[in-house]
């Protein structure tokens, strides 16, 4: 338990100053998404799916229920990224539902913020339908 805390304690450390680091300068504003494209592994069939997820919509990928809120991306003039607000909950049939993961996830950085489930892996490809915040209207 006590290594399960150290490392939980050094990824939020991680991700502050992966934050901090990126708007150290001056840079072009995201883009911001309707929805996000993740992909996902099954480990027991070793098959991996994409999964379109709109924002504000719950998509099952296995026992999982997954909702977006938020996805933003870094114009093409700027280094890669799009990251994603993300809560996913392992919701088996006939048990109440458990948040596995709230919280931002980086396509760039999947380990940096990763789901831990014993049978499926899911991480961040992109942005679906990315707008500049001027075109998709107010936040």
């Amino acid at each position: 338990m006590r290594s399960r805390y150290s490392r939980s304690l050094i990824v939020r450390v991680l991700a502050v100053l992966v934050l901090a680091a990126s708007s150290a300068g001056a840079r072009a504003e995201d883009l911001v998404g309707d929805g996000v494209l993740l992909q996902g592994l099954d480990k027991v069939t070793a098959r991996i799916t994409e999964i379109p997820v709109p924002l504000g919509t719950a998509v099952q990928f296995g026992t999982l229920q997954i909702t977006a809120y938020r996805c933003l991306k870094r114009p093409p003039e700027e280094t890669p990224e799009s990251k994603a607000l993300l809560e996913i909950r392992d919701a088996r049939p006939g048990e109440p539902g458990s948040v596995l993961l709230k919280g931002w996830m980086f396509a760039s950085s999947p380990a940096l913020n990763a789901l831990e489930h014993p049978v499926y892996d899911v991480w961040v490809k992109d942005c679906l339908n990315a707008k500049s915040s001027a075109e998709s209207g107010p936040k």
